[in-house]
């Protein structure tokens, strides 16, 4: 097990949480096993950019992002350097500070920003 410290989100996690995750599943994985709701449209399948975070902490300690990944985080609303789709991102022995978007790419078309 691993620690990932998820920073605090207005309506997923307002006081942020620290949660053990389980190395060899995503961070998408491990953040809706600990009660964490990020948005997932696509059910995990590498289709859309809903799961969006930034990697705070440890973005050089994850494998490399595969090039459908990074065609995909183009289209990601608040995209930065460290950003990383969570379903494709797996959880090795390494800690991680992750930042979810106040907003994901259905918020804004929903017109819920």
């Amino acid at each position: 097990m691993t620690q990932i410290i998820v920073l605090p989100h207005i309506e997923l996690c307002p006081e942020g949480a620290v949660i053990e995750a389980e190395a060899g599943k995503s961070i998408c994985e491990n953040l809706l096993e600990n009660g964490i709701a990020i948005e997932h449209a696509c059910e995990m399948s590498s289709a859309c950019t809903t799961c969006h975070v930034v990697i705070r902490e440890g973005f050089g300690k994850l494998e490399p992002s595969e090039e459908l990944e990074d065609d995909l985080l183009d289209r990601a609303w608040g995209l930065e350097p460290n950003s990383r789709l969570s379903c494709q991102a797996m959880v090795n022995d390494s800690p991680l500070v992750v930042e979810i978007p106040r907003y994901s790419i259905n918020m804004t078309k929903e017109g819920k920003h």
